[in-house]
C-alpha cells in the first residue's frame, strides 16, 4: 500500500497515535493486520513507533469511515494515494458510489419511518392484545394484520 507522505522523524508510540486519533490501539494493530497501515518500526524493545506519515493515514481512514465509507472503499483511496495525490476523477468514481448507496440507505429510512409511524398511530394506550406494533414485528403471529411485506 502506498504511504501518504513522505515519512519523517517521528517517535510516537501507539499509545500517543490512539490518544491523538481518537482511534482505539485494537484498531490501530487491526488496521495494521489487514494492510491499512503500514507495518510500523518497532525499536530495539520491540515498541511500535510511529511518524506523521502513520498519523496522517490514521486520521484519514477515520474519517473516511466517520463518513461511512466502507474498508474497501478506504483501501481503494489509499492505494490511488490518499489526500494528496489521489486523481481526482478516480476518488470522484468511488465517492459517487458511495453517494448513491447513502441516498439509497436514506429512501429506505424514509419508508421504514412510515411504515413505524403509520404503525405507532394505530397503538391505543390501553392494554390490547392486538397491538398493531407488536404486530409487525412478531411475523410467526397468527392472523398477523400489521405484518407487511417490503
Amino acid at each position: 500500500m502506498p504511504t501518504i507522505t513522505s515519512s519523517g522523524a517521528g517517535n510516537i508510540s501507539i499509545g500517543e497515535l490512539s490518544r491523538l486519533s481518537g482511534v482505539n490501539i485494537e484498531t490501530i494493530r487491526y488496521y495494521e493486520r489487514i494492510k491499512m497501515l503500514p507495518t510500523p518500526t518497532r525499536t530495539a524493545s520491540g515498541r511500535r513507533v510511529y511518524g506523521p506519515t502513520e498519523k496522517r493515514t490514521l486520521a484519514f481512514i477515520r474519517r473516511s469511515r466517520d463518513l461511512g465509507f466502507t474498508l474497501e472503499e478506504v483501501r481503494a483511496l489509499l492505494a490511488l494515494g490518499g489526500p494528496e495525490r489521489a486523481p481526482c476523477a478516480d476518488v470522484h468514481k468511488i465517492a459517487s458510489a458511495h453517494l448513491a448507496n447513502v441516498r439509497k440507505k436514506l429512501s429506505d429510512l424514509v419508508k421504514l419511518e412510515s411504515i413505524l409511524a403509520e404503525t405507532v398511530a394505530q397503538c391505543s394506550d390501553g392494554a390490547t392484545p392486538d397491538c398493531p406494533v407488536l404486530g409487525i414485528l412478531d411475523a410467526g403471529r397468527s392472523g398477523n394484520p400489521g405484518a407487511r411485506s417490503r
